[in-house]
């Protein structure tokens, strides 16, 4: 979702953005739901905020529900409804993300009037690490993951490709694999490499095709499995996201 800015002139230069703009950022179409807003904000316990796009007036609520960063929206003019986003980073398998939306509403599939990865999905599948999630907040998901990945000295100290792994696998278990679900099983799928294999030692066969270097490995080989593994998740997010999406890297 990219609404258009206000437009201007040479002689006025500034370009005025929304707070709903600013706030957002690069955003996926999930679903519409038949709930009005006010409602799915009543059921959520969510303050409505009230801004505006290119496209006109707009209402919105942002939350972080079991992981995810949810925006929930209705426009000006808009068919009527509660149209439901999700940021565009970091795990998201769609039905499997509205599915916990629709749980915390109470509501069942027949508020669902279109889903953007098409009709007939299977809704009813929730993870079992997020039955409790009304009692046990979760931060974001996908903030870690950006974090993560734009800071990993942060978390490391000295990067290298097993800290990364160990601390991406720590997280991923410490969360009930809400994180790195699927993973290993979408390695073997899509690279053909072996299926009996965690997944950090697929990555290792991926990204050095040639062979895994001995050790101890030198820092170029620990910086090119480093930025290699989160190319890799940075293909499985976006899967997840869009199963029919960008086809895996080559090279």
């Amino acid at each position: 979702m990219t609404p258009a800015p206000t437009s201007h002139s040479a002689t006025e230069p500034a370009v005025q953005c929304s707070m709903f703009q600013a706030t957002t950022g690069p955003l996926v179409s999930m679903a519409l739901l038949s709930l009005d807003l006010d409602e799915v904000a009543r059921r959520l316990s969510l303050t409505i905020e009230e801004s505006w796009d290119g496209n006109g007036a707009v209402r919105a609520a942002f939350f972080t529900l079991a992981g995810t960063d949810f925006v929930v929206t209705d426009h000006e003019g808009d068919p009527p409804g509660t149209y439901v986003w999700i940021r565009k980073s970091g795990p998201v398998d769609p039905a499997a993300r509205t599915a916990v939306l629709l749980t915390a509403l109470g509501v069942g599939t027949e508020v669902v009037s279109y889903s953007t990865w098409g009709i007939g999905t299977d809704l009813s599948r929730i993870p079992a690490a997020w039955h409790g999630f009304r009692h046990r907040p979760v931060d974001s998901h996908q903030r870690f993951w950006e974090s993560f990945r734009d800071r990993t000295g942060m978390y490391l100290g000295r990067i290298t490709y097993e800290g990364a792994a160990a601390y991406l696998n720590g997280y991923d278990q410490g969360c009930g694999g809400a994180l790195l679900h699927g993973l290993r099983e979408w390695l073997a799928d899509t690279y053909g490499v072996g299926g009996n294999l965690v997944w950090w030692a697929q990555v290792v066969l991926i990204v050095f095709p040639e062979g895994r270097p001995d050790a101890p490995w030198s820092e170029d080989q620990h910086t090119r499995a480093v930025e290699g593994l989160f190319a890799l998740l940075e293909e499985f997010f976006q899967h997840l996201q869009d199963p029919a999406g960008v086809p895996p890297r080559t090279g």
